[in-house]
């Protein structure tokens, strides 16, 4: 077992206010959630190596059978306060597994209500919050028994929560509403509705000094500052396309909150006081999404959605100094100390089978448009996962590869003028040739309607 100096934490529901120790120890462990492998990627933050996976279900589009029994769309990530339970939350079979850290062994299964999105231990351990993201309640579980014992009615799509350590308030963003719901521990009633900027909030998290939470608005790239004691709004800042997660690090310059752009391909850090400055931009991989802190600061860490891997930021320099590979889009990301107290930890685990994608940037013919396409081996067949922003609402766009008369796939964007979608198939050829790293390179390009296959008319394109 590694040595390391101890000093005093204090641990409120799996987050930590002070840290615990000087470095990385070989003992922690760094876990991502793997969305479209349905894996639990384990890394060692002491060496930033990928020890292997925790298989809970097979890879897309191996989970289509009415009798398949695995977990599908493994989402979100919460841990106890022991450290000795890990819980991963899989949207797409309604389901929270229970983790044994040190042998990496699932020693529960709860089923819970539709697309749940995270879960959190409280404070003493006893309960599992896990947010219904697909109705309007949380469900609260008994860690022991793995039974739902009751659900708290919230406003519709609950996105996350998370406690505040004097044991009295909860609080829990919004998938669907503009609003944070605040929950009373004691009654289970929300008390309080704080209205906010959009109704699409996928995370929050409290400043080390539990007087403020952070929440990230990933539709209008902006992040909301709430005052704790006065459950009023303290400020909005403007912080960039698709922002999705944020984590806060207490360095040498002071307590900082880095904050993952997925849509600029960067963390951006802030300082904390009355009006936050943007102090740093770290370039990343591609689309960072899920982010946490080691105990002490010195280290963050990145997944890395589009590009199936974690990349790890020095906090004292603000840069990234390693990559571990993981499985395809990671979404959570937890930091998880003394996970193993003793032994390797790679009982239970799989190795990782999936290659490395191919990210291909979607540059505008004109305006604003943006997009980013990621192609993936998925064995048999490949994928290519298209996300399209700021075109025209409520219309279809299609995908065309040169060479082709045919779209690769065709989407309807939202009122928002937003789409995304998935094309499974036999596309070997197509994704080989998109490889912008390969100087026989096709042209990939997007035309609004679903026939014409004229590059001339393309609104987006990854070559100008």
């Amino acid at each position: 077992m590694q040595t390391r100096t101890l000093s005093l934490v204090f641990v409120i529901g799996g987050l930590f206010s002070a840290a615990a120790y000087a470095t990385p120890g070989a003992q922690d462990r760094v876990y991502t959630a793997d969305q479209n492998t349905n894996t639990v990627s384990v890394i060692n933050p002491a060496t930033n190596m990928l020890l292997g996976q925790i298989k809970l279900g097979n890879q897309r589009p191996d989970v289509l059978s009415p009798l398949y029994k695995g977990e599908i769309n493994v989402h979100g990530l919460g841990f106890s306060p022991d450290h000795k339970t890990l819980i991963a939350i899989s949207n797409a079979s309604n389901s929270v597994v229970f983790i044994d850290t040190a042998t990496n062994k699932v020693k529960g299964i709860t089923y819970i209500g539709r697309s749940p999105h995270e879960g959190f231990f409280t404070a003493d351990g006893r309960e599992v919050w896990a947010v219904v993201r697909g109705e309007n309640y949380i469900s609260v579980i008994d860690p022991v028994t793995f039974k739902e014992k009751k659900r708290i009615e919230t406003t519709a799509g609950p996105g996350m929560v998370q406690f505040h350590p004097n044991g009295k308030l909860a609080f829990v963003v919004s998938s669907f509403n503009p609003v944070v719901d605040v929950i009373d521990m004691k009654s289970r009633k929300v008390v309080k509705h704080i209205k906010v900027v959009s109704p699409f909030s996928p995370f929050l998290q409290f400043t080390p000094d539990f007087k403020e939470i952070w929440m990230t608005h990933k539709d209008v790239g902006k992040v909301t500052r709430i005052d704790t004691a006065s459950l009023k709004i303290k400020g909005v800042i403007d912080t960039g396309f698709i922002t999705n997660h944020l984590a806060f690090a207490k360095t040498v310059a002071g307590t900082r909150a880095y904050v993952t752009i997925g849509g600029e391909n960067v963390v951006k850090v802030y300082t904390i006081d009355a009006s936050p400055a943007l102090v740093a931009t770290i370039p990343t991989g591609a689309l960072p999404h899920g982010i946490w802190n080691s105990d002490d600061g010195s280290r963050l860490y990145v997944g890395l959605e589009n590009g199936d891997a974690v990349d790890v930021i020095d906090s004292a320099t603000n840069k990234v100094i390693a990559r571990a590979p993981v499985g395809q889009a990671p979404q959570a990301l937890v930091y998880v100390s003394n996970a193993v107290p003793q032994g390797d930890g790679m009982a239970n685990l799989v190795p990782r089978t999936n290659s490395e994608p191919i990210n291909i940037a979607l540059k505008p013919a004109s305006g604003e448009a943006k997009g980013f396409i990621v192609a993936r081996n998925l064995g048999v067949v490949d994928s290519l996962e298209v996300s399209l922003f700021k075109l025209k609402p409520q219309t279809v766009y299609s995908v065309f590869v040169t060479g082709q008369v045919t779209p690769v796939a065709s989407f309807k964007t939202n009122p928002m003028g937003m789409a995304n979608g998935t094309a499974i198939g036999p596309m070997r050829e197509v994704s080989n040739s998109l490889n912008a790293k390969s100087a026989t390179a096709s042209r990939i390009f997007v035309v609004e309607g679903d026939m014409t296959a004229d590059p001339q008319k393309a609104v987006l394109s990854n070559v100008q």
